[in-house]
């Protein structure tokens, strides 16, 4: 027996990709622009057609992984700090006036700027220490498929060199082998 969710989601896939057409640059799609002296980059978008579906793949280098999850642990850590600078200021009290309902007081726009400074040097502080202690994280390569009415979507997190237009498309080359099992992550 099919299952009803993904044969829909195919249905709407190939309605989806008819009807808004995508400007395609030898058979890929490439969000980003790259000129003859393009670096090195972390992280890339390139999408391509398969079996009348749209594919696009989000990719990122490990070395980006671990640092968005620097910046995960150090956000975690500094909210509290958020919260305690904010409610400090009063931010959810409230007046009465006269016979009027309640009206909340607002905090002025030079004292959020006050909090989100604060915030911000706390956060760069709890990402400083983060990085020259270390993290217990070791970003391995991963491939997420998840599938979407507009087409499939790829989390790719793999070790690879993007400089250019020929390192995106061997990267949607690489794409296209692991969606249909040809290689996997392990093969890289």
């Amino acid at each position: 027996m099919k299952n009803q969710r993904y044969e829909r989601l195919r249905i709407l896939m190939r309605q989806y990709h008819r009807n808004h057409p995508w400007p395609l640059t030898n058979g890929l799609f490439i969000p980003h622009v790259y000129g003859e002296n393009s670096q090195e980059t972390r992280w890339d978008d390139v999408g391509f057609i398969l079996n009348g579906r749209r594919v696009m793949v989000w990719w990122t280098h490990p070395q980006t992984a671990y640092e968005d999850e620097i910046a995960k642990r150090a956000h975690q850590e500094a909210v509290p700090i958020l919260e305690r600078l904010s409610l400090g200021t009063n931010s959810k009290a409230r007046l009465r006036d006269g016979h009027r309902m309640n009206k909340a007081i607002s905090i002025p726009p030079a004292q959020w700027e006050d909090i989100t400074k604060t915030y911000a040097e706390h956060f760069e502080a709890i990402e400083k220490r983060l990085r020259l202690e270390g993290i217990d994280y070791t970003p391995v390569p991963s491939l997420v498929i998840k599938w979407y009415p507009w087409g499939v979507g790829m989390e790719l997190c793999a070790p690879l060199k993007i400089v250019g237009i020929d390192d995106i498309r061997s990267l949607a080359s690489l794409s296209r082998q692991l969606i249909r099992r040809q290689t996997t992550l392990a093969d890289i």
